[in-house]
């Protein structure tokens, strides 16, 4: 197993300056690569608390390239819907030659009605977008004087400038939130997954993964392909002081998420089936259920590796679990010392090694 750190803003203003939040992130951005962590990432969001301070994952990366050497920094994911395949395959590879080839490339439809509306972008395209976007820039990285002729994107012959660091091009995740069928599709294009399990059931998440490694397996794919698993991690010596922020920092994600998603109650897709029901279920979250189902880590050491260890037993031991320590008002020190904690006393359980770290 590997483990990744991931950065999901939710959080407003009022909590917590955009800058402050910078900061602290990349400063956690460096602890990362000190203790040895695979990967960092972030999400792009628009126009409210619920993932607002990430509109832009290359720059935040370009930061977080800008301090490190060694750690990967992954999009997880840039919204395809929303960008000309030209002008992101550019900005993806200028970051890949930027950090000498550490990027890994998320890939998202995007799902809130209301950001589709903010760029005048008709949700029923964001399928077709998306699988344009993800070809596009695929042939832009890979060949010369490409030419593409899609439903909604037309270009060429062009040649892509800057050509990127790896080659032929960056790995390339795909993000799924509950399709089974994305996933599949994502493993017999060569792919690599990106999932989030709270916003889907073990057995739904068990299959997702499951058609992946199959069609990836079908088409004749080296290796098994890379599935990276976002989680919340919230962890401490005390575990009523953690339990206390966690479900703290988790009622202000359900508020933020809930807002984000109210819209969903009066849209309706085809290439979203079920989605309007999203609302509800954010309404109806409950902190200790999803501790319960392991949705969310929470604990002291011992109990986020025993949780670690049923997730394994589940998906495998050949997944990354990317891990968030700092969901927004969480003070920046509680965060650090997290990460510290888990680099010493979780992971090695996992990766038979032990990141140097001073505090213990």
């Amino acid at each position: 197993m590997e483990f990744g750190v991931n950065f999901f803003p939710v959080v407003d203003p009022v909590k917590k300056s955009a800058s402050t939040y910078y900061d602290e992130s990349l400063q956690l951005v460096e602890l990362a690569e000190a203790l040895d962590f695979e990967h960092v990432q972030t999400v792009e969001h628009y126009g409210s608390p619920y993932g607002g301070y990430s509109p832009d994952p290359v720059v935040f990366l370009t930061a977080a390239a800008a301090r490190t050497s060694r750690i990967r920094l992954v999009t997880g994911a840039v919204i395809a819907s929303f960008a000309h395949p030209v002008q992101l395959a550019a900005r993806l590879a200028l970051l890949d030659n930027l950090c000498h080839g550490r990027l890994d490339v998320g890939f998202g439809r995007g799902f809130l009605p209301d950001e589709f509306e903010l760029f005048n972008v008709p949700m029923e395209e964001s399928r077709t977008r998306f699988t344009e976007v993800v070809e596009a820039c695929v042939a832009l990285w890979s060949g010369k004087e490409v030419r593409f002729e899609g439903e909604v994107h037309r270009f060429g012959p062009v040649t892509g400038f800057p050509r990127p660091y790896q080659r032929p091009h960056p790995p390339v995740f795909v993000a799924s939130a509950t399709s089974a069928a994305s996933c599949a599709l994502a493993g017999e294009q060569g792919h690599h997954l990106q999932v989030v399990p709270s916003v889907t059931s073990q057995e739904q998440l068990t299959q997702m993964t499951a058609a992946y490694r199959e069609a990836r397996r079908a088409a004749g794919h080296e290796g098994p392909g890379r599935i990276q698993i976002k989680y919340t991690c919230y962890l401490g010596e005390d575990r009523a002081a953690v339990l206390s922020d966690a479900a703290a920092c988790e009622r202000n994600y359900v508020e933020q998420m809930a807002a984000a998603v109210a819209s969903w109650a009066n849209a309706r897709s085809e290439q979203y089936p079920g989605y309007e029901q999203f609302a509800d279920k954010a309404r109806s979250y409950d902190f200790d259920t999803a501790l319960a189902a392991n949705k969310v880590l929470a604990g002291t050491p011992d109990e986020v590796r025993g949780q670690i260890a049923t997730i394994r037993d589940w998906y495998g031991d050949d997944i990354c679990l990317s891990l968030q320590f700092n969901p927004g008002p969480l003070p920046y020190e509680r965060a650090e010392r997290a990460m510290e904690l888990f680099a010493r006393h979780v992971a090695p359980a996992f990766t038979g090694s032990v990141a140097a770290v001073a505090a213990a």
